[in-house]
C-alpha cells in the first residue's frame, strides 16, 4: 500500500531554510551588534562573520536553537508591523 507522504512540515516556518540564510537575515535585520546583544557569543561579539558564525552553530545546538527563536520572534515581529501599518 502505497500512501500519500503527509506534509508534517507544511507548518514549519524554518523548513527549506539553510542556517546560513538565517543568520544573513538576521544580522541584515539586527546588524552584528545587536545580535551579539541579543545572543552573546563569541562568534557575534567578536569579531563576527558569517563563516565562523555559521561553524559555531553547526557544532552547537543550544547556540543554534536561540538563532532559530531569534528568527521566528524577527518574523513574527515584521508581520505584526505589517499589519499595523496595512
Amino acid at each position: 500500500m502505497n500512501t500519500p507522504a503527509k506534509p508534517e512540515q507544511a507548518r514549519n516556518p524554518l523548513h527549506g531554510l539553510t542556517l546560513e540564510m538565517i543568520v544573513t537575515q538576521l544580522a541584515d535585520h539586527y546588524g552584528w551588534h545587536e545580535l551579539g546583544t541579543r545572543i552573546p557569543v563569541r562568534c557575534f561579539t567578536h569579531e563576527p562573520s558569517l563563516g565562523s558564525s555559521l561553524r559555531f552553530l553547526r557544532r552547537t545546538p543550544w547556540a543554534r536553537d536561540k538563532v532559530e527563536s531569534l528568527y521566528l520572534f524577527m518574523l513574527r515581529e515584521q508581520r505584526r508591523q505589517g499589519s499595523i501599518l496595512n
